[in-house]
C-alpha cells in the first residue's frame, strides 16, 4: 500500500500503537486479507516494547507535561521507554543544555513508577 499524503499528525505512544495496530490485524483478519511482512513486523516490535495500557501511558504523559522542564517530546519518550533508573533518565536527557537535579530525576522516576 503506497501512502499518498499525510492528513493529520498527532503524538501517540507506544502503548496506543499497540492498540491501533491490534484493531488494523482484527479487520484484516475478518475481512481475511493478508497481512504484509512490515505490519506484522510493527505489531511485534510494538507488543514486545510496550510495557502499560493505552490509558496509563497517556495519564503518564500528561502528568509529565506539567513539570517546570519538560517537553512533550521527552514526555512521550518517557512514556515509551518506562525508565527505571536516574541513569536510563539522564540518557534519555542527554540531548538537552540543561541538566536535572537529583530531586528533580527522583520525582520524574516516582512519576513514572507510579503509572507503571
Amino acid at each position: 500500500m503506497k501512502v499518498k499524503g499525510i492528513t493529520s499528525e498527532e503524538k501517540v505512544t507506544l502503548s496506543q500503537v499497540r492498540e491501533i495496530l491490534q484493531g488494523v490485524e482484527a479487520q484484516r483478519i475478518e475481512s481475511g486479507k493478508e497481512m504484509s511482512y512490515e505490519f506484522r513486523r510493527s505489531l511485534e516490535h510494538a507488543n514486545t516494547l510496550s510495557k502499560t495500557t493505552p490509558e496509563k501511558s497517556v495519564a503518564l504523559v500528561q502528568e509529565l507535561s506539567k513539570l517546570e522542564k519538560m517537553k512533550p517530546e521527552i514526555a512521550y519518550r518517557i512514556a515509551n521507554i518506562m525508565p527505571k533508573t536516574r541513569d536510563e533518565l539522564r540518557a534519555i536527557y542527554a540531548k538537552e543544555r540543561f541538566t536535572l537535579s537529583p530531586e528533580e530525576l527522583d520525582a520524574i522516576l516516582k512519576i513514572v513508577a507510579d503509572h507503571f
